[in-house]
């Protein structure tokens, strides 16, 4: 997104954060209306274009969210999605966007507020490398013409009773209603989301063999030192990089591995 709009989904996540700072408020069932919201925008183009049109005042435009949501979904939702409506918009497509941005959001809120944040975050980061283990996996879980509720079965059976239902309904989400996405990029957003929700970074370390805890600790107090910001490490072993370690965060790589060593001395002699 760019201009009004990343300006108003940045509004939708201050609101939707200063909702869910009552105790009372279910964010994880905010998270299911939000989603069921998306899908109506999804659907409805023309709703989609009336609720972002510039030249319809943002009361306006509210109250008619009101008329169609009042009754259907909670009063938190309502407010959130009025918010968001009389906010301006750079195109009607990024309102969409911005309702399932915060529906997952919603779902980082409501591990952070259960104890289960970090849990989800690894879950995803390791179903992340299972499937790319896997091409027959990943095209079950990406095949369009699949149908939808072979897709949520084998979800359930990867994931059921075996991670966080916050977890599940994130996967769940992203596989039966990618909106455009790939499977790595959608579980790379919402990992992303984790870590903003806790203030911090992601690094993915790939080492030749698994990290000591007091190894991550030296790791990640490092990485931290160098950004200004706590950071949280996805460890990844591949016994290929041979030795040393490999770190990435965001489009910044440091790589100390054996394999990339023997490859920069191999392109000198080449040279």
């Amino acid at each position: 997104m760019i201009g009004a709009s990343r300006e108003a989904l940045a509004a939708g996540r201050e609101n939707l954060e200063s909702l869910t700072d009552n105790t009372s408020v279910d964010a994880a069932k905010l998270a299911e209306e939000l989603a069921a919201v998306t899908a109506l925008l999804d659907r409805e183009v023309s709703l989609r274009r009336v609720l972002t049109d510039p030249s319809r005042s943002g009361q306006d435009k509210a109250q008619l969210v009101t008329s169609l949501l009042a009754g259907q979904v909670s009063g938190e939702t309502v407010d959130l999605v009025s918010g968001l409506v009389r906010s301006r918009w750079s195109g009607s497509r990024d309102l969409a966007d911005a309702a399932e941005q915060l529906t997952a959001y919603a779902e980082v809120i409501a591990a952070d507020k259960a104890g289960a944040l970090d849990d989800v975050e690894d879950e995803l980061f390791r179903f992340g490398r299972v499937v790319a283990g896997s091409h027959e996996l990943r095209a079950a879980l990406t095949e369009p013409k699949a149908d939808t509720a072979a897709k949520k079965e084998l979800i359930r059976k990867l994931l059921g009773g075996k991670a966080n239902a916050g977890t599940v309904r994130l996967v769940t989400s992203l596989v039966t209603v990618p909106r455009g996405r790939s499977l790595e990029g959608g579980l790379e957003s919402y990992s992303k989301l984790a870590a903003s929700r806790r203030g911090r970074v992601v690094a993915l370390v790939t080492t030749a063999v698994p990290l000591s805890d007091r190894q991550k600790e030296r790791l990640a107090a490092a990485l931290a030192g160098l950004h200004g910001r706590s950071v949280h490490l996805n460890i990844d072993v591949d016994p290929g990089v041979q030795g040393g370690v490999r770190v990435q965060i965001g489009d910044e790589v440091i790589d100390g591995t054996v394999a990339s060593r023997l490859e920069g001395a191999r392109q000198g002699l080449e040279g």
